[in-house]
């Protein structure tokens, strides 16, 4: 399967992010870059998105404990960022990983393992 290169990106900086709309965070997708799955998703803020940006490593923030967290941290399941993409309203973001490491807590390789059935 092929997929489609966004030839026409255009590069936005940390401060063009809309934190406001969501009282300081917005919510990241998380990707793996070879199969394209989706992995998570999460919630960021400003912070948890710099240090993302500057260390590599996928950062988020809690919404249930109110903490800045780096995946990986306790499990070992790191998970190198190779590119931040933001959507066209710049209120959410994709993080696209390169990692054979389970995302989930559960240990799943993706935290989307459930099916809804009724």
């Amino acid at each position: 399967m092929q997929y489609r290169i966004y030839q026409s990106m255009e590069r936005k900086s940390l401060k063009s992010v809309n934190f406001e709309k969501r009282n300081g965070i917005i919510p990241v997708v998380v990707q793996d870059l070879k199969t394209r799955e989706v992995l998570m998703l999460a919630y960021v803020n400003q912070e948890a998105l710099k240090k993302t940006n500057t260390t590599g490593n996928a950062w988020f923030w809690s919404t249930s404990k109110g903490k800045l967290w780096m995946k990986g941290e306790e499990s070992g399941n790191i998970q190198p960022v190779k590119e931040i993409r933001m959507d066209c309203d710049l209120d959410a973001a994709l993080y696209i990983v390169e990692s054979d490491r389970p995302a989930c807590h559960t240990g799943q390789r993706s935290c989307f393992h459930h099916m809804l059935t009724d």
